[in-house]
């Protein structure tokens, strides 16, 4: 039984970096406004210049980052969830291989085409769902999430298809917002280094001179993160697809849902481009069903010498399309080296990973016989 005491302190820890981030923000807005541009800048015309550019970054920035934090989750649509009849059915059979043509079956009319690592339908127990493609179970948000990428604790929310675009310009918009602070304020961090600020700015300063540091540093830490974020816009892949290839009907592939640097940047920022600078949803689809390099024809049967039907042991795995080979990661390496452990790609909910990592993960409801739903992510 669960504590609401202790679920409200957890909610309330997970604001904590999101917090941490705003008084960052509040605080240099009062460094750069009132010290520097109100005290330390003696010239009219370079003090108007200054705040007008600066409240244009700040304000596009801090638009940015709200619609991340608040973005809702992308979730399924109900026509993925199983009804209770059959998830009682899939209870309460006993054998694997039975299982998954119940699912197969169930799956039938859903426009799929990524399987397990084993090539069965992917399906999420706590959400009790056939999962879309490229959706995955967040264990922090406690729900599976279209196109998910991440979960991020410095927005407390997980970024997905719902968010993704906001979240690239929040981190576009931090980077040239960081980089227009500190390129402003070099000069009088120069001055105050040589001891040529006015003193009767006082304690001003000094923050002026962290407001040059923190801005710096912040600078080097976005321009990787922001350069990772737009090869995966350009190649069409989420950070957890860049670790862990995507396995097709027809073997794993990961660049099955590259379809060129145009089309995968209009799938992430929308056909209207006077709208990709502005954080407003413009996203392509609905998250449930993507397209694909390969075209696919649901009705047609995975081949026997294919990679999907073949054990998850098997050290190497050929993709298809372009002719090369991509090894198959083991679903024992399924740690995520960005996230921490309760981030994982495991997809079980909740609970200590150590234990979860196997390829079949077995449930023993009560009074039932076991039921074996192999664990993908």
């Amino acid at each position: 039984m669960s504590n609401p005491v202790l679920n409200f302190c957890i909610r309330l820890m997970k604001w904590l970096p999101v917090v941490f981030i705003t008084l960052i923000v509040l605080w240099s807005y009062y460094a750069y406004v009132v010290e520097m541009c109100v005290f330390a800048i003696t010239s009219l015309p370079q003090k108007v210049i200054y705040l007008v550019l600066y409240h244009i970054f700040f304000l596009i920035f801090v638009w940015s980052y709200y619609q991340t934090i608040f973005a809702p989750v992308g979730r399924p649509s109900q026509e993925f969830y199983l009804s209770k009849a059959d998830v009682d059915r899939l209870e309460h059979e006993d054998r694997e291989d039975r299982q998954q043509q119940h699912l197969a079956q169930m799956a039938k009319d859903l426009p799929l085409v990524t399987r397990t690592i084993g090539g069965s339908i992917r399906y999420c127990e706590p959400c009790q769902l056939i999962k879309p493609d490229r959706c995955h179970h967040c264990s922090m948000c406690g729900t599976c999430v279209l196109k998910m990428d991440h979960h991020c604790p410095w927005v407390n929310n997980c970024v997905g298809y719902s968010n993704y675009k906001f979240f690239v310009l929040f981190l576009g918009y931090g980077l040239l917002y960081c980089i227009y602070v500190a390129g402003t304020s070099v000069e009088y961090f120069i001055k105050f280094w040589n001891k040529e600020l006015d003193d009767t700015i006082g304690n001003g300063r000094f923050h002026i001179l962290f407001l040059f540091f923190a801005a710096a540093m912040f600078s080097i830490s976005l321009v990787s993160l922001f350069g990772y974020h737009l090869y995966l816009v350009f190649s069409n892949r989420t950070t957890l697809e860049s670790f862990r290839t995507p396995m097709f009907r027809h073997g794993p592939d990961k660049d099955g849902f590259n379809l060129g640097s145009t089309n995968n940047l209009k799938e992430v920022f929308g056909e209207d481009r006077r709208l990709w600078f502005l954080p407003v949803f413009t996203s392509l689809g609905d998250g449930l069903k993507f397209p694909t390099r390969v075209q696919y024809d649901p009705t047609e049967p995975a081949p026997t010498d294919s990679p999907a039907t073949e054990s998850p042991d098997s050290p190497d795995s050929v993709g298809f399309g372009d002719g090369m080979s991509f090894p198959t990661r083991r679903t024992s390496e399924d740690s995520h080296q960005l996230l921490n452990d309760r981030q994982r790609w495991a997809e079980e909910g909740e609970g200590d990973v150590s234990d979860r990592e196997t390829a079949l993960t077995t449930v023993q409801p009560p009074g039932r016989s076991r039921v074996h739903v192999e664990a993908e992510t």
